[in-house]
C-alpha cells in the first residue's frame, strides 16, 4: 500500500497522513494514532526518499577524510566505520566517506555544507585548534568530533582518555625499574598525539624520571617511519631501556626494527604500543594500551549525532571512554648493568 491509498482508505488528505507519519506537531494526537494504526494494519512502509524530502533531510551522514595509505589496512579504522555503518543502517540511513587531499580538505567541508549534501558530519583526526570545527559550528551543521580540541566553542565530541592511557604505560615501565624511556609518536599537529606526548612528559616528571628530548621521536605514523624511529633510538648511547609507541601502525615497524637488530624484546628492550597489532604482522605478544570496543565507539558517535540532530544540547553530548593496559611479553624488568 502506498501513501495515496492509505489516505484514501482513511478519508483524509495525503498531506495530513504524511505529516502524521513524520511527527509534525500540528497534527492532533487522535489523528496521528489513527493514521499510525491504519498504516501498521495495512503493512505500510514509508518511502525513505519521500520522507527525506518531506522533512528536509538527505538521510546521509558524511565523513570527510584525508585517507593515508595505511587507513584501509588499519583494523581500528575499519571497526569504527563498521560500527557507524551498522548504527545508520538501523535508522535506514547511509554513510558517505569523502576522501580529500590534506591541502583540499577544508574546501571539501565548504562544498559539502553549502550544498547541503548531508545531514551531519563525523569529524576525525581533530587538531588542537581546528578550523573545521569552528567552521561547522558557525554554519550550524550538526557534527560530532572524533577527538577533543582546545577550541572554546562547546561542541559534541567522543574521545578515549589519551592522557590516562599514556600514564598507565609510563607507570607500568617505571614499576619495572625503567628510567630511560623513549617515545615514538605520530604527527604532532593531531590533538590525540599532543595529548599523549604531554601526558608522557607529565607522567615521567611525576615519577621523578628524566625526559631526554633526544629520546622523543615524532612524525612516525606508519610502519616505515616506526622502523626508522626505532633505529634512531637504538643508535643512541646510552639508548633507552624501554620505548612507548603511541600508534599501532608505527608500532609494527618498531617491533620489526628490534627483531632485525637482534634485540631481545622484553629483556634487552621493553616495548609498549598503543593499539592492538595483528600477531602475524608483529610476530610478538606486545604489551598494549587499547581503546576498547571500537565498533561500539563508532555506533556511539552516530547515536550522538542523531541525538544532536533531534535537538539534544551539545553539552550533553561529550563522551570520554577509558583506555586499558593489556599485559604482554614485551615489557619486562630493566636489566641492571
Amino acid at each position: 500500500m502506498n501513501l495515496k491509498n492509505l489516505a484514501k482508505t482513511l478519508g483524509i488528505s495525503e498531506t495530513t497522513v504524511s505529516r502524521a507519519l513524520n511527527g509534525y506537531p500540528e497534527v492532533s494526537e487522535r489523528t496521528r494514532e489513527r493514521v499510525l494504526a491504519a498504516a501498521q494494519a495495512a503493512g505500510y512502509r514509508p518511502n525513505p526518499m519521500a520522507r527525506s524530502l518531506a522533512v528536509g533531510r538527505t538521510n546521509i551522514v558524511g565523513i570527510i577524510y584525508p585517507l593515508m595509505p595505511n587507513d584501509l589496512a588499519d583494523p581500528m579504522f575499519i571497526e569504527i566505520v563498521g560500527g557507524m555503518s551498522e548504527a545508520l543502517e538501523a535508522q535506514q540511513m547511509d554513510m558517505m566517506i569523502a576522501p580529500a587531499s590534506a591541502t583540499n580538505e577544508f574546501h571539501t567541508y565548504e562544498r559539502m555544507v553549502k550544498g547541503r549534501r548531508i545531514d551531519g558530519l563525523i569529524v576525525g583526526r581533530t587538531k588542537p585548534f581546528d578550523e573545521r570545527i569552528a567552521y561547522l559550528a558557525q554554519q550550524g551543521m550538526p557534527f560530532v568530533a572524533h577527538g577533543r580540541t582546545q577550541l572554546n566553542q562547546p561542541h559534541a565530541w567522543f574521545d578515549y582518555d589519551n592522557e590516562a592511557g599514556m600514564r598507565l604505560a609510563v607507570e607500568r615501565l617505571a614499576q619495572l625499574g625503567h628510567q630511560r624511556i623513549g617515545l615514538i609518536s605520530a604527527t604532532p599537529d593531531l590533538n590525540f598525539v599532543r595529548q599523549r606526548v604531554d601526558s608522557f612528559q607529565h607522567a615521567m616528571q611525576a615519577g621523578g624520571l628524566p625526559v631526554d628530548p633526544d629520546n622523543l621521536v615524532d612524525n612516525a605514523h606508519d610502519r616505515r617511519a616506526g622502523y626508522q624511529a626505532m633505529q634512531r633510538l637504538l643508535a643512541r648511547s646510552p639508548r633507552p631501556t624501554a620505548v612507548i609507541v603511541d600508534n599501532h601502525m608505527s608500532g609494527v615497524g618498531a617491533v620489526r626494527a628490534l627483531l632485525d637488530a637482534g634485540i631481545a624484546i622484553g629483556s634487552e628492550m621493553s616495548l609498549i604500543v598503543w593499539g592492538v597489532m595483528e600477531d602475524s604482522l608483529a610476530g610478538h605478544n606486545v604489551t598494549t594500551v587499547v581503546q576498547p570496543d571500537p565498533r561500539g565507539a563508532g555506533a556511539k558517535m552516530i547515536h550522538m549525532l542523531l541525538a544532536l540532530m533531534d535537538g539534544t544540547p551539545v553539552t550533553d553530548l561529550q563522551e570520554l571512554w577509558p583506555c586499558e593496559l593489556l599485559p604482554g611479553e614485551s615489557a619486562g624488568p630493566v636489566i641492571r648493568a
